[in-house]
C-alpha cells in the first residue's frame, strides 16, 4: 500500500455522498503517513466531513494530514466530526486545515481545541480559519489548543475577518508565548477590532517567544492608531533571535508618530536582514518618513526591504528623507519600494534614483511610483 496520497477534486460537486465515498476509501489505506486532500467548494456539509473524519481516523500512522475544506458549508458539529478524526492521528507531526469561509462558529473552535490538543508530537500547524465568525471566545479556545502542542516550531494561523477584538487578542498571545519551540509565527488577523490595547498584548506575549525567528504579523483594518503601533514597535524591538518581520499595519491610521513609534523598535532588531512592511493609507506624511528613515539607515543588516507606502502623502520631500536613510542600508540586496499615490512628483523620483544608485550591493530593485 502507498505511504502518500494526494487528491484534488477543488470545485467537483462532489457533496455529501462523494465524501462518504473518499472517507470509506481513505479508512482502506492503513499505512498512509501523508494524506493531501484538497475539497475546496463542494457542499459537503457537516455529514460530509463525518464521513472523511471517520476515514481519517482509521489512518493511525499518518505524520502529514493537509485537508482543505474551504467553502463547504461546514457549521459547528462538522467541527466535531473533524475533532474526533484529527484526534485519533497520534503520530501527526505535521497538520495543515483550511476551514475558511464555513461556519463554525464559537463552538466549533472549541471543538477543534480539543482535536488539536491531542496532537502533542506536531511541529509544524497550520490553521484558516478565515471567516468563520468564531469572536473572541473563539480565538481563547484555539490558543488553549495550541498551547498543548508542546514541540511545535512553526505555527500559521489565519483569523482574519471573525470579530475578534482585544481580550481575545490578549488570549492569544498568552498561550502562542507558551510554545518556547516556536521559530516562525504567521499571524492573520486582517479585518478584526482588537485595536490599540489588543495590538499591546498582542506585541507583549509575541516578545516572549525567545527562539522565533520569523514573524508574520497581518493586522490590516484593526483600528490601532499611533499608540498601537507604538505599543507594537515596543514590544518587537525585544524580539532578539529575529531575522525576518513581515508586517502588515495597512488601513490602521497610524500617522507620523506612528510609523516613528515602529521605525524606533525595528531598528532594535539588530540580527534582522529582511523587512517586509504594508503601510498603506495610513495618513503618514513627510515628517513620518523623515523619522522612519532615520531608523532605517541604523538597519545595517538589512539584505531585503519591502516597503509599501501606497496612498499616503509623502510628497515630494518625504522621497528625499527616505532615500537617504535607505542609501545606508549598505548591505541591501533586494529593495521594492511602493510610493504610488503620494505625490512624490518627477523631483521626488530624480532624489530618490539617486540616491539608490549609492546602494552597491544591490541585484534587485523594484519601483512603483
Amino acid at each position: 500500500m502507498f505511504p502518500s496520497l494526494n487528491l484534488n477534486h477543488y470545485g467537483d460537486s462532489i457533496g455529501e455522498k462523494g465524501a462518504k465515498y473518499l472517507g470509506e476509501r481513505i479508512a482502506k489505506c492503513v499505512t498512509l503517513t501523508s494524506l493531501n486532500l484538497n475539497l475546496i467548494g463542494n457542499s459537503i456539509g457537516n455529514n460530509g466531513v463525518k464521513y472523511l473524519g471517520e476515514g481519517i481516523a482509521k489512518c493511525v500512522v499518518l505524520t502529514s494530514l493537509n485537508l482543505d475544506l474551504s467553502s463547504n458549508s461546514i457549521g459547528e458539529n462538522g467541527s466535531k466530526y473533524l475533532r474526533e478524526g484529527i484526534a485519533m492521528c497520534a503520530t501527526l507531526t505535521s497538520l495543515s486545515l483550511n476551514l475558511s469561509s464555513n461556519s463554525i462558529g464559537e463552538n466549533g473552535s472549541k471543538d477543534l481545541r480539543e482535536g488539536i490538543g491531542k496532537c502533542v508530537t506536531l511541529i509544524s500547524l497550520n490553521l484558516n480559519l478565515r471567516c468563520n465568525s468564531i469572536g473572541d471566545n473563539g480565538a481563547k479556545y484555539l490558543g488553549e489548543g495550541i498551547v498543548k502542542c508542546a514541540t511545535l516550531s512553526s505555527l500559521n494561523l489565519d483569523l482574519s475577518s471573525n470579530s475578534i477584538g482585544e481580550n481575545s487578542a490578549k488570549y492569544l498571545g498568552e498561550e502562542i508565548a507558551k510554545c518556547v519551540s516556536l521559530t516562525s509565527l504567521n499571524l492573520n488577523l486582517y479585518d478584526n477590532s482588537i485595536g490599540k490595547n489588543g495590538a499591546k498584548y498582542l506585541g507583549e506575549e509575541i516578545a516572549k517567544c525567545g527562539t522565533l525567528t520569523s514573524l508574520n504579523l497581518n493586522l490590516y483594518d484593526n483600528s490601532m492608531g499611533k499608540n498601537g503601533a507604538k505599543y507594537l514597535g515596543e514590544e518587537i524591538a525585544k524580539c532578539a533571535a529575529l531575522t525576518s518581520l513581515n508586517l502588515d499595519l495597512s488601513g490602521n491610521n497610524i500617522r507620523d508618530n506612528g510609523v516613528k513609534y515602529l521605525g524606533e523598535g525595528i531598528a532594535k532588531c539588530a540580527t534582522l536582514a529582511s523587512l517586509n512592511l504594508n503601510l498603506i493609507s495610513n495618513s503618514i506624511g513627510e515628517n513620518g518618513v523623515k523619522y522612519f528613515g532615520e531608523r532605517i539607515a541604523k538597519c545595517v543588516t538589512f539584505t531585503f526591504l519591502n516597503l509599501n507606502l501606497y496612498g499616503n502623502s509623502i510628497g515630494e520631500n518625504g522621497s528625499q528623507y527616505l532615500r537617504e536613510g535607505i542609501a545606508k542600508c549598505v548591505a541591501l540586496a533586494s529593495l521594492n519600494l511602493n510610493l504610488i499615490g503620494n505625490s512624490i512628483g518627477e523631483n521626488g523620483a530624480k532624489y530618490l534614483g539617486e540616491e539608490i544608485g549609492k546602494c552597491v550591493a544591490l541585484i534587485s530593485l523594484k519601483l512603483n511610483l
